[in-house]
């Protein structure tokens, strides 16, 4: 794969690719994406969607929405170190006019956008829905789907979903958000379709990265960058853009450290047994005088996260550079943090908040509560959608549809698009809208 490449500022609908040098400097193109993100309803839903507590009281728990800029602020601080060392190594991307905050805006809107196709009720949400088609009622659509159609949806994947949200029409404009593919490439940890399941090792294949719906657009994304082919033919599969290398490392250092900051503030883990994990990873930095001058938890907890988040950084960054031409050549199999000289700490912190955090009873109780909601809003939708198509709707289907937003009234022959419309369109709630809309279904008056 090659840089000049890579950064391609095209965009869906361009006749012609964009250049670097061509661009307004008081508004880059690759800022113009982190732009758009922000404006968008997609995102904007994400302020009352589940990080790790679900529908939480208290005002100082991460949702999907701080969750995502935060990643976005150490994305932006990880592309821009990377970039201003890959300059050094190749002058001639300074010649075609980059510079390091380009490095720096790509992965900061492709970070921002990271979770942006993620359902309501936290990481259940997923789980909820492929559960729908796999054990539930869904289940009788099997034999009149293709069998990546139905992988798509009994594995209905986050990262796939929030492709399609970026990409798809309906969105204010038409092509989408319009992002530019640089952006779109450093979204897709997972360029592949979701068959075969787990084929390799390598790190491309831990999940999948778009539907069928939209394989057309995610090929012309992947061939314009020079993503280099991984599988082709009837399953293809690409291996990653170098930049979401970078998204991904942003994304677990945040989650690992942040999410286990929250765990401590709601009392799941305990103060002193979760600072000695934590001062683990930042031994070598800890001013100890001043750690120890800080008289509340929370400022304690703060300062060994910031140092976390640093040294965290400076890892990924190094690691990235000393692998870069495996990672241009899609040998290089895992995340940058497991390759870090910290991996028996981080993976320790993990460990505590998987059985003190994400399985607390809290968290469990709301998402199975998440589970009953998101299949009835799945069942009742989807069942209003085909008897409507097959002229058999009843007229409580006629409420319900028009319940149902505009730009997913596709009156499609496809049985596999009319039900992704309704998928994506519940994957798009919020937890609360969800509970709403839920009941209303459900004969509750909502006043």
């Amino acid at each position: 794969m090659h840089w000049e490449q890579l950064l391609s500022l095209k965009r869906a609908g361009d006749t012609n690719g964009r250049f670097r040098k061509d661009q307004d400097e008081t508004r880059l193109g690759f800022e113009v994406d982190f732009d758009r993100i922000v404006f968008s309803s997609a995102f904007r839903s994400l302020q009352d969607k589940t990080q790790v507590i679900p529908l939480s009281d208290t005002d100082f728990v991460h949702t999907r929405l701080t969750h995502s800029m935060e990643v976005s602020v150490v994305g932006r601080s990880l592309g821009r170190v990377v970039g201003k060392q890959l300059l050094e190594k190749h002058p001639y991307l300074k010649e075609l006019g980059y510079t390091f905050n380009d490095f720096g805006a790509i992965v900061a809107a492709a970070a921002l956008s990271h979770d942006i196709g993620n359902p309501p009720f936290g990481h259940s949400g997923e789980k909820s829905i492929g559960e729908y088609f796999n054990s539930g009622a869904g289940q009788k659509y099997k034999e009149d789907l293709s069998k990546k159609e139905w992988q798509d949806l009994i594995d209905f994947e986050g990262n796939a979903n929030g492709f399609k949200i970026l990409t798809q029409d309906g969105t204010g404009v038409k092509d989408g958000l319009r992002l530019s593919y640089a952006t779109l490439g450093t979204f897709m940890k997972y360029p592949k379709e979701s068959l075969p399941k787990k084929a390799t090792k390598h790190i491309v294949d831990k999940k999948f990265g778009f539907f069928q719906s939209e394989k057309d657009k995610f090929k012309d994304v992947a061939e314009t960058l020079g993503l280099k082919v991984m599988r082709s033919g009837d399953d293809i599969a690409y291996y990653r853009h170098p930049l979401a290398y970078l998204v991904e490392a942003a994304d677990d250092i945040c989650y690992t450290i942040i999410d286990f900051e929250d765990g401590i503030n709601l009392g799941l883990v305990d103060e002193e047994f979760a600072l000695e994990y934590m001062i683990k990873l930042v031994q070598d930095k800890i001013d100890t005088k001043k750690y120890h001058s800080l008289g509340l938890k929370k400022d304690r907890v703060s300062y060994l996260r910031a140092l976390a988040i640093s040294t965290l950084i400076e890892q990924a960054a190094t690691i990235f550079i000393e692998n870069e031409e495996a990672i241009l050549n899609g040998t290089f199999e895992k995340s940058l943090l497991d390759k870090c000289k910290y991996e028996a700490q981080i993976n320790d912190i993990i460990k505590l908040s998987v059985d003190k955090i994400y399985n607390s009873r809290s968290v469990i109780e709301k998402e199975v509560a998440g589970y009953k909601v998101i299949a009835d809003l799945l069942d009742v939708f989807i069942n209003a959608v085909n008897h409507s198509y097959n002229s058999k709707a009843s007229n409580y289907d006629k409420l319900i549809l028009m319940m149902l937003p505009q730009e997913f009234k596709n009156p499609s022959d496809s049985l596999y698009v009319r039900i992704m419309n309704v998928c994506s369109y519940i994957a798009g709630m919020s937890d609360s809208y969800a509970i709403l809309v839920h009941k209303k279904i459900s004969g509750v008056i909502v006043s």
